[in-house]
C-alpha cells in the first residue's frame, strides 16, 4: 500500500500545479496500478483494489476542486462603480463576448441532419407526459418490474417528465398510420431532454438528451435496422465501422438487441475494442396494436440512445457533468 500512498502525494501535487488537471487521470502510473492486481496473492487483492478505488475517488474530487479554482480565477470582477446608469449616456464600447452554441445543441443538430438526409422526419419530444405514453403504450404492464428500472420523477398530479424519448413512439405511429394504409411507411426520429432520478457522478446525470428512431412498413427487417444504424455511426464518426449485437431486454421490442460499434481509430480505438451505443429491436406487436396498426400486416424496428455518449466519445470528454455545469472553461473549448 506504500506505493499507492506515495503515488497519491505525487498525483495530488501535479493536480495543484497544472492548468489541465483532468489530464492527470491519464497518468501512466495510475494505469499501471491496475496491472499489478492480477499479480497479487488472492488474499491481498481485495485490500489493494479498495485502496486503488479510494485513490481514484479522492483524485477525482481534487481535480474538480482544481477546475473550479481555475474557472474562478478567469472570471473578471464586476465594476460596481461603472459610471453609467439609466440617466447616463452609454460609453462608446461596452464589454461584450460573442456567444456560441452549446456542444450538445451542435451535435444534436448534426445527428438530426444525418437522419433527415436518410429520410427520417425529426420530431421534438415532450418535457412532460403521462403514464400511458411513458409505459402503457410501450408494452409495460401495470406493476411490471421493468417500470422500476427507469427511476422516474412524478408530479403531484401524476404526470411524468419523460425518462426516455420513447414516449413519442405511440404518437408517431398513430400519426403515420394513414401513410401505411396508402402503401407508404413510417420513418421518424424523436429527440429531446429526458429526466431520471439518478445519483449524479461522472457517468450519470438526472437530465440528459436522447434520440429515438422508428421505422414501420410491410417489409421492415432486422437487417434494414442494422444497416441504418451502421450507416449513421459511420457518417457521424467519419469512417467505416464494424458492428455487433447481443440480446437485450426492452418491453417495447422483440427481439431486443444491444448495439455496439468497434471503437473508431480516431478515438484511440484498436481492433477488438467494442462500445455499446444503444438499445434497439423489432417493434413489439403490442406496441403496434396500441396505435391501431395491424401487426399481422405491418412490422417495424426502433432504437434509442443518449446524445451525451456520442459527444463524449467523439471529443474525449470523461465527465458527463461538464455538459450541465455551465463552466465557461469547458464551453470555450467548443467555441
Amino acid at each position: 500500500m506504500t506505493n499507492i500512498e506515495d503515488l497519491r502525494q505525487t498525483l495530488f501535487a501535479r493536480v495543484s500545479a497544472t492548468n489541465e488537471p483532468r489530464e492527470i487521470l491519464k497518468a501512466a502510473e495510475l494505469k499501471q496500478l491496475y496491472t499489478v492486481l492480477p499479480t497479487l496473492d488472492p488474499s491481498e487483492r481485495g485490500a489493494y483494489g479498495k485502496a486503488v478505488n479510494e485513490l481514484k475517488v479522492t483524485l477525482e474530487a481534487a481535480i474538480v476542486a482544481r477546475e473550479n479554482e481555475l474557472e474562478d480565477a478567469t472570471i473578471e470582477p464586476l465594476d460596481v462603480t461603472a459610471p453609467w446608469d439609466v440617466n447616463s449616456a452609454l460609453p462608446a464600447l461596452l464589454p461584450t463576448e460573442q456567444g456560441t452554441q452549446h456542444p450538445l445543441t451542435r451535435e444534436l443538430e448534426n445527428v438530426i441532419d444525418i437522419f433527415t438526409r436518410m429520410g427520417f422526419e425529426a420530431i421534438e419530444s415532450r418535457q412532460i407526459d403521462d403514464d400511458e405514453h411513458m409505459f402503457g403504450a410501450l408494452n409495460f404492464p401495470a406493476n411490471h418490474p421493468a417500470r422500476d428500472g427507469y427511476d422516474t420523477f412524478r408530479t403531484e398530479e401524476g404526470f411524468i417528465p419523460p425518462a426516455h424519448t420513447s414516449t413519442m413512439q405511440n404518437r408517431i405511429l398513430k400519426a403515420g398510420k394513414a401513410k401505411l394504409e396508402a402503401g407508404g411507411h413510417i420513418a421518424a426520429v424523436s429527440y429531446g431532454r429526458v429526466f431520471r432520478n439518478e445519483d449524479v457522478d461522472a457517468t450519470h446525470e438526472h437530465t440528459f438528451y436522447q434520440c429515438e428512431g422508428v421505422y414501420v412498413s410491410e417489409t421492415a427487417t432486422l437487417g434494414e435496422m442494422l444497416g441504418t444504424l451502421q450507416g449513421f455511426f459511420e457518417t457521424y464518426y467519419g469512417q467505416k465501422l464494424k458492428i455487433k449485437t447481443q440480446p437485450g431486454y426492452f418491453p417495447f421490442v422483440e427481439p431486443g438487441l444491444e448495439f455496439a460499434i468497434e471503437k473508431p481509430a480516431a478515438l484511440g480505438g484498436k481492433p477488438g475494442d467494442w462500445l455499446e451505443m444503444l438499445g434497439c429491436g423489432m417493434i413489439h406487436p403490442n406496441v403496434l396494436r396500441s396505435a391501431d396498426i395491424d401487426p399481422e400486416k405491418y412490422r417495424g424496428f426502433a432504437w434509442g440512445g443518449g446524445i451525451e455518449r456520442l459527444v463524449m466519445l467523439k471529443y474525449g470528454i470523461e465527465d458527463l457533468r461538464h455538459f450541465e455545469s455551465g463552466k465557461l472553461a469547458f464551453l470555450r473549448k467548443f467555441a
